[in-house]
């Protein structure tokens, strides 16, 4: 999905799509021996998710 979208709507989809894949990242997430890839991933998408939410909060 384009990130650059100024959209509020489109925005939000945006936010919604990126929150779900957070929780079914982190849901999936063993008890134990979490790699490190599968924390960066999750590190991304909460970034992510904080850009998003500052972006919407300026429209």
């Amino acid at each position: 999905m384009n990130t650059r979208s100024s959209d509020p709507e489109q925005l939000q989809e945006e936010l919604k799509e990126k929150e779900k894949l957070l929780a079914d990242l982190e849901s999936s997430l063993p008890a134990h021996s979490v790699r490190p890839h599968q924390i960066q991933r999750i590190e991304e998408l909460e970034e992510e998710i904080r850009q998003l939410r500052e972006r919407l909060e300026k429209t």
